[in-house]
């Protein structure tokens, strides 16, 4: 009878002497590489989810209704963006009326007259997105306080497609009067779905926690109406949407270009974020055009 012959003790013990420095060896030369991959891919993500924020940020700055930015600090900003707008007509169709000074109607064009309450008008141009009832119609935002006070904003109760002649809506609005003289005549559509907008980046102190990450939110708070005096400090975030966490710190910096005309404004917008000790800072900058 043949024996099976296994092996000794000194085979074990060399092999796994062998495999231990195997194990050793791919330890320290692999193990540097693993923790790099980790680190690009937490700084990928981080960069990911600044970027999406920041350009979120960008749109609504860049579609804000002019003049509305305000900022009671650095942490947070206040603005009211809009979904679309154009020029309304300013003054009769005296080749298609049916008469002069007629009433607005199917025969009849609805130009909007500053010296008077406005209750419907056409406008000339399509709209990128139609209004819907419940939203807010704007002319000549000169001044912060005036959209939030509303004493340029008017709700539209109803849209309408008057005679092609006429234009390519006509908007009927609660009756209000818009700025006495104002010969711009341009005008943009406020959603009832959002109204203005702040964004606040609450307990970002530039400081981490013990596992690495930043101690901050960026918050979106949307549709709280409208309030007619300067905001004084950060609202509460109660019922925001979360834009970006693990913020690290953040700065929102609005330059209005004060003169004659203001015209144009830039917002500078710094968003820091930090997770498992791994960094991304972006900034984004903001054109705004501030000529109702």
């Amino acid at each position: 009878m043949r024996r099976s012959r296994g092996f000794t003790l000194i085979e074990l013990v060399v092999a796994m002497v062998l495999f231990g420095l195997m194990a050793a060896t791919l330890v320290v030369f692999l193990r540097p590489a693993f923790d790099s991959y980790l680190a690009t891919r937490v700084r990928a993500e981080l960069a990911a989810q600044a970027g999406q924020a920041l350009n979120r940020m960008q749109n609504d700055v860049r579609s804000a209704v002019p003049n509305s930015i305000r900022t009671p600090d650095a942490s947070c900003f206040e603005l009211m963006p809009t979904s679309s707008g154009g020029r309304f007509r300013r003054a009769a169709d005296t080749v298609n009326d049916s008469a002069p000074g007629c009433t607005p109607g199917a025969d009849c064009s609805a130009p909007l007259d500053t010296s008077a309450a406005t209750t419907v008008f056409d406008v000339l141009n399509p709209l990128s997105a139609t209004p819907a009832a419940g939203d807010f119609v704007v002319v000549d935002n000169q001044n912060p306080g005036d959209v939030y006070a509303g004493s340029n904003r008017a709700a539209i109760s109803a849209v309408a497609a008057p005679a092609p002649a006429f234009g390519a809506h006509r908007i009927t609005v609660a009756s209000a009067q818009f700025p006495l003289g104002y010969d711009g005549g341009r005008f943009v559509v406020v959603p009832a779905a959002q109204a203005a907008v702040f964004y606040v980046c609450s307990g970002a102190d530039g400081t981490l926690d013990a596992s690495g990450n930043g101690k901050g939110t960026l918050f979106r708070k949307a549709n709280y109406g409208f309030n007619a005096a300067h905001p004084g400090a950060c609202p509460a975030t109660a019922g925001a949407a979360v834009m970006a966490t693990h913020v690290r710190s953040c700065r929102f910096v609005y330059d209005p270009n004060q003169g004659a005309t203001q015209q144009n404004g830039f917002v500078s917008l710094q968003l820091e974020l930090a997770r498992n000790g791994e960094t991304t800072s972006l900034v984004f900058g903001a054109h705004v055009v501030n000529a109702p």
